[in-house]
């Protein structure tokens, strides 16, 4: 029997468009992961959906790696690994690497970072009630509900976006410095390919550059508690992200006059990702930013030092060149990489990596190439954000230990 208050009934019932919209969207959870995997391989492919075919309603890509460019690969990585494992001196994975498409390396890491995703989703799903001044506000109400209504969607499209933005430009898994829960050694063949190409760089010299970074990345993402540190920083991040319900209607109170018309304003306002994911940063964000800079920077550093030195030992003079190609590309930021910094607080470019190389070889300056052997074996080593800064500090500190 209905009493007539029931709170289920859909607000959108009476307006076709949104009616079936709320039913098509009705029952997902915090993400839609079938919209994820679908916009990582349309952005992975730039929009090239004809090289993909259909499997059970979602685009699966039709292309692979050739079995020579695969051994290869594995034989490349042999050279590598030893030279990385005398850098290093803590165990080198002796797995052989995974050659993969671009396609094939986007659909990896949306499953890779699937918990991280959803725990993202599930932050930036929680909702308020909407201010004493707009709570009797009609129009507030509906963009309230609307925004919840397709949030999943929409939280999807934008992963699966970002995901397969970075998969267009990423050599292998460790562009992104966020460890997976089982670490992962895979190179893009045709990304790394093409870079050769475009900086006329001998081919086998940049794979072996490549190799030599994801082997430095795997190894030290390999170390429980730096990957430990980093992941539960992260996941602390996405966890502490506060929605703004008025954040639509803030969006649609500062649109001009003249867009009168309710639909016209709805589509400006949900032109911002921002506005509709409700990724409004929280002071918790913002208290945590220094520690995770500290944390990417220190990563990139390591790796850094780790490739520049093993380089030189495999490539001679032309590490160099390899190196400041890549410097170059790192200083492009794309909207993939600010999207990367606004959802998972990993900011990511020059500067990050200025203080990381700095950091790095200030150590090693002082204490030779061992004096990093601290970090990979202590937990308390983790640099602060104020020794990030001052390698000096640091090292008084883990020495006096």
């Amino acid at each position: 029997m209905d009493d007539g208050n029931d709170e289920s009934v859909n607000p959108f019932e009476g307006l076709p468009l949104f009616g079936d919209l709320s039913r098509a969207l009705s029952g997902q959870g915090p993400m839609n992961w079938d919209a994820a995997r679908q916009f990582a391989l349309l952005a992975a492919t730039g929009g090239d959906m004809a090289s993909m075919v259909t499997g059970g309603g979602t685009p699966v890509p039709t292309a692979n790696i050739e079995p020579a460019v695969r051994i290869k690969y594995a034989e490349l990585a042999g050279i590598a690994r030893l030279h990385v494992a005398d850098v290093m001196q803590i165990p080198v994975t002796d797995a052989e690497p995974s050659v993969v498409t671009p396609e094939q390396w986007a659909q990896q890491t949306l499953e890779a970072y699937r918990p991280l995703f959803d725990d993202m989703a599930t932050s930036l799903g929680q909702t308020d009630d909407l201010p004493e001044d707009l709570a009797s506000d009609p129009m507030a109400q509906m963009m309230a509900g609307l925004s919840k209504m397709i949030a999943p969607a929409m939280m999807g499209m934008s992963v699966g976006s970002m995901v397969g933005g970075l998969a267009r430009r990423a050599f292998g898994v460790y562009d992104l410095p966020i460890p997976r829960a089982t670490p992962a050694l895979v190179l893009v063949a045709p990304t790394i390919d093409r870079f050769a190409q475009d900086w006329e760089i001998t081919l086998d010299e940049m794979r072996l550059w490549v190799l030599a970074h994801e082997l430095a990345g795997h190894t030290l993402l390999s170390v429980p508690h730096i990957a430990d540190h980093l992941r539960d920083l992260v996941q602390r991040h996405v966890g502490a992200f506060r929605p703004d319900a008025s954040a639509i209607t803030d969006k649609l109170s500062g649109l001009e006059s003249e867009q009168a018309d309710p639909l016209a304003a709805m589509q400006a306002a949900f032109g911002d990702p921002e506005v509709l994911l409700g990724a409004v940063r929280s002071s918790e964000q913002l208290a945590l930013e220094p520690e995770i800079d500290t944390a990417v920077a220190m990563t990139i550093g390591v790796i850094d030092w780790v490739v520049d030195a093993v380089a030189v030992r495999m490539i001679g003079g032309n590490a160099l060149h390899i190196a400041e190609a890549v410097r170059r590309r790192r200083a492009e930021v794309s909207p993939d990489d600010v999207f990367v910094e606004r959802l998972l607080g990993i900011r990511l470019g020059a500067e990050q990596t200025a203080r990381g190389k700095a950091f790095v070889q200030g150590v090693v300056d002082r204490a030779g190439e061992n004096g990093l052997a601290p970090l990979f074996s202590d937990a308390a080593a983790m640099p602060t954000p104020n020794e990030i800064e001052a390698p000096g500090l640091w090292l008084a500190r883990v020495n006096d230990a």
